[in-house]
């Protein structure tokens, strides 16, 4: 595996390249990215980077945010079936006809769409500025959010707003157990848990802390003392462990799972060999139709100003 290290940070020398890592992401391959972060954090780094060419190690979306706020780099995934399966449950023409039928509303995405349902979109969110920016419209404003109903929903309870929401939810974060949460709990009574918002309510509920993946790593920097039982995509644990050595971390396992952690099958596609082939290779190549890259940049920029503005 050292040798494959080498070649890939090689490669990357040479050709000038850029690799960004989520957090979700295998270990070895987010130790080896230039940058680690959350969805709005890739894409700040996407849009302010030189690199003629980013490797974006995560799922087909972050690869369409990076082409769309970068259209003269060449943007690249190790694996182009990584998708995702909250922008899955969100079709963009059935989104599109959603949005026709309820005129005079602002539309609010998440950023785990495609680039075709963030140009029918006015701002995107993620979960790291997504109650900022619907406290920034007026309580009166007619919103429509979309596609996490958890996302939404816990929105909603926290800013007193009724946003319509789109039907879709991600399946790593549907699947936590309650009952499985409980029992750990029980045998850590002084742990902390720590909850990701795209989690159904009834496990938000069981929460000490809900915030997005760089919010909860944030928590617990904070407060190596503690003790942590983490329900988002267990990826993050390798960041926390790294931040926090000292510290007790346990997973929050799914429903149905003889394993003791929560998964994205599709994060986990990605792998260093694969890192290395697109590298060497300059393929797979995220392309985005023109038409499409030029209505979901808008509402891309209006996220960043918004969140540069919020110190985010």
């Amino acid at each position: 595996m050292s040798d494959l290290i080498e070649a890939i940070k090689q490669l990357k020398k040479e050709k000038n390249a850029l690799i960004l890592a989520h957090y979700y992401q295998q270990g070895e391959i987010q130790d080896i990215a230039d940058y680690v972060g959350d969805s709005l954090a890739l894409a700040q780094w996407a849009a302010k980077t030189e690199a003629p060419i980013i490797v974006m190690c995560g799922v087909h979306f972050m690869g369409e945010t990076a082409k769309v706020l970068c259209p003269d780099k060449k943007v690249l995934v190790p694996d182009m079936a990584a998708g995702c399966s909250l922008a899955d449950s969100c079709p963009a023409d059935e989104f599109a006809r959603f949005v026709a039928d309820h005129p005079g509303h602002t539309v609010i995405s998440y950023v785990n769409t495609t680039a075709a349902v963030k140009a029918v979109t006015d701002v995107v969110v993620t979960s790291t500025n997504a109650r900022q920016i619907v406290e920034s419209f007026p309580k009166e404003e007619k919103i429509i959010f979309g596609p996490d109903r958890n996302l939404g929903s816990y929105i909603n309870a926290i800013t007193g707003r009724e946003m319509l929401l789109w039907n879709g939810a991600c399946h790593v974060h549907e699947q936590f157990s309650v009952e499985k949460i409980l029992e750990l709990k029980q045998q850590h009574p002084d742990a902390v848990v720590l909850a990701h918002p795209e989690c159904k309510s009834v496990v938000l509920k069981l929460a000490d802390v809900v915030g997005s993946t760089a919010a909860l790593l944030k928590y617990a920097v904070a407060h190596p003392e503690k003790s942590y039982i983490v329900a988002t995509e267990s990826g993050i644990l390798h960041e926390m462990q790294k931040k926090c050595p000292d510290t007790t971390f346990i997973p929050a396992p799914p429903n149905d799972s003889t394993c003791g952690c929560n998964e994205c099958n599709f994060m986990r596609l990605n792998t260093l060999q694969k890192l290395y082939d697109c590298l060497k290779n300059e393929m797979p190549e995220i392309t985005v139709d023109p038409a499409i890259a030029e209505k979901a940049v808008r509402p891309i920029q209006r996220m960043l100003e918004i969140s540069a503005k919020l110190g985010l």
